[in-house]
């Protein structure tokens, strides 16, 4: 993995909980990079960012959470998180919860200064231009709303994705508009929310990828089940498991093959 400085530094690693719940091996892909970037890497005991509490409107949930996130992580040189969403929320939306509070705010502002999503902490930070990773396949990428719209990522995964051995980069129609997750939206609102994504599914196949890629595991996990109940045949991927290498897991919504068909679960993955 090629960077331009290398001096070693602590991160304490924001898991995330659809991550931890759902898709642990983008933690374990997030550490591999991590680490390759030369970075220690921690993960302290930890719970939810409060995004969902916060989109609730749910204030007083959203700042104990808030507390005990900043408690902590705010020992690490900087806190990364395999989620745009995630990482949004934390630097984008923490300072509004403890406005006009002396005791608090300077530490919060400290805290979120250092707070990144991963990918966009690779290539800004510490100027990862390559990584030692092959992937078969031509993938096509959507850019998460929080993590494009709030932190400006659409640039990064790209310049990291096109040093990735055998992959093809395929860009959909409208790669940069919402998916329809949202996080509590499409609880909230599930005609409006199925609509969107079927729109997005749709550009998803008119890329003729293979392989969907994101930073953000809910709006994978939405298109992915779109996807699926269309019966398509795309395989869906957190960017980070890409990029480390990891494709011996199966896609995102498929479940893992019986030992007959092992030789499919490399897929994706050069020998």
């Amino acid at each position: 993995m090629s960077m331009r400085e290398q001096s070693p530094v602590s991160v304490g690693l924001f898991v995330t909980c659809l991550v931890d719940t759902m898709r642990p091996s983008v933690g374990f892909a997030a550490v591999r990079l991590l680490e390759a970037a030369g970075c220690a890497v921690s993960v302290p005991r930890q719970t939810c960012c409060g995004q969902p509490a916060f989109n609730s409107g749910d204030r007083a949930t959203t700042r104990a959470l808030a507390e005990q996130m900043i408690t902590a992580f705010e020992t690490f040189d900087y806190v990364v998180a395999p989620s745009g969403s995630c990482a949004g929320m934390i630097k984008t939306h923490y300072p509004e919860l403890f406005v006009g509070e002396p005791d608090w705010m300077p530490r919060v502002e400290r805290f979120c200064a250092k707070v990144f999503e991963l990918v966009s902490f690779l290539a800004d930070v510490r100027g990862v231009t390559h990584v030692a990773a092959a992937y078969e396949g031509t993938v096509t990428y959507h850019d998460s709303c929080s993590g494009l719209r709030e932190l400006g990522i659409q640039a990064q995964p790209r310049q990291l994705l096109a040093s990735v051995a055998g992959l093809t980069l395929a860009e959909m129609p409208d790669s940069d508009v919402c998916c329809g997750f949202g996080g509590t939206f499409c609880v909230k609102y599930p005609d409006v929310s199925n609509a969107i994504v079927e729109k997005k599914a749709a550009n998803i196949v008119a890329s003729g990828a293979d392989t969907l890629l994101a930073g953000d595991l809910g709006c994978l996990m939405n298109m992915a089940g779109k996807l699926q109940r269309e019966g398509r045949s795309i395989r869906v991927r957190h960017v980070a498991e890409v990029l480390a290498g990891i494709g011996d897991t199966p896609p995102i919504g498929q479940p893992r093959p019986s030992a007959a068909g092992l030789g499919e679960a490399g897929q994706g993955r050069k020998p």
